[in-house]
């Protein structure tokens, strides 16, 4: 497993690089696209190997949802998801700050595991709640990452002084489109996710979930608000970006602030 770890990490960073050379290209025949995305291709190979190896434990018949592992999965999910819209969409630069991220991320849980974590009585109820929620977190991940890029344009045409990445971007208009997307994706399975965890806590104060579930009601109050003020108002600009990057700080504060309070500080298992 530290062999395909240590080749993961590299296939992504390679993938990133040579989505940066290809940026940068103004000859098409200079573009290295395919060989960046079949080394995307076999990273997410590895990784998705490697997190099945350290989140499922058959030998107890647990789920491992540590931090690292948690950051992990999201993370992979969030360049699949990526790398299928960018079929479609000019979305690859994205990757340009994913795909390293996503290789931090495999460092980390496989070179610093926790696996005192361990969730027993595995069902397949179960999982499919984890992996709606993990897929809804990558979701609203990407539409924060496009709400940063978006005012990161912004900031840019106000000072009159666009550098060379706000030059690779796309146009606004794209990214706050490809924003919604996202959002209002990940909306639907974080109340899907939302919906379907009731089902399995028994008693949230004695599972220590209270606070999670409060922030992360709190986060779904704030996506409904954005989505309803798009919708109605025609929000976009400021405006979209601040509710969306304070749904998103909020979503990650419920999952991992909590885990990371409970697991590192608390030792709460």
């Amino acid at each position: 497993m530290t062999s395909i770890a240590l080749l993961t990490i590299i296939a992504y960073l390679g993938a990133a690089f040579l989505l940066w050379l290809t940026a940068r290209q103004t000859d098409a025949r200079l573009h290295f696209r395919l060989p960046a995305f079949s080394a995307a291709s076999l990273a997410m190979v590895g990784n998705a190997i490697l997190i099945y190896q350290n989140a499922y434990l058959e030998h107890v018949m647990g789920l491992n949802m540590s931090v690292f592992n948690a950051l992990s999965a999201i993370f992979w999910l969030s360049s699949l998801i990526t790398i299928i819209t960018s079929l479609r969409s000019p979305v690859e630069n994205i990757l340009l700050v994913l795909l390293p991220l996503t290789s931090l991320s495999v460092f980390l849980a496989q070179f610093f595991p926790d696996h005192s974590i361990v969730l027993h009585a595995r069902n397949p109820a179960l999982d499919a709640h984890i992996f709606i929620s993990l897929v809804a977190y990558a979701l609203i991940t990407l539409g924060a990452v496009q709400a940063l890029m978006l005012a990161w344009q912004h900031r840019a045409l106000h000072d009159r002084h666009p550098s060379g990445l706000v030059r690779l971007m796309p146009p606004m208009e794209s990214v706050e489109q490809l924003m919604f997307r996202f959002i209002t994706v990940g909306f639907i399975l974080l109340t899907l996710a939302l919906a379907t965890g009731f089902l399995f806590v028994d008693s949230i104060f004695a599972q220590h979930l209270v606070h999670k579930t409060i922030l992360s009601v709190i986060s779904w109050v704030v996506f409904f608000g954005l989505l309803i003020g798009r919708h109605f108002a025609g929000w976009r600009g400021k405006t979209a970006v601040y509710w969306t990057l304070t749904g998103f700080s909020t979503l990650i504060l419920a999952y991992f602030g909590t885990k990371i309070a409970l697991e590192w500080v608390f030792h709460v298992r």
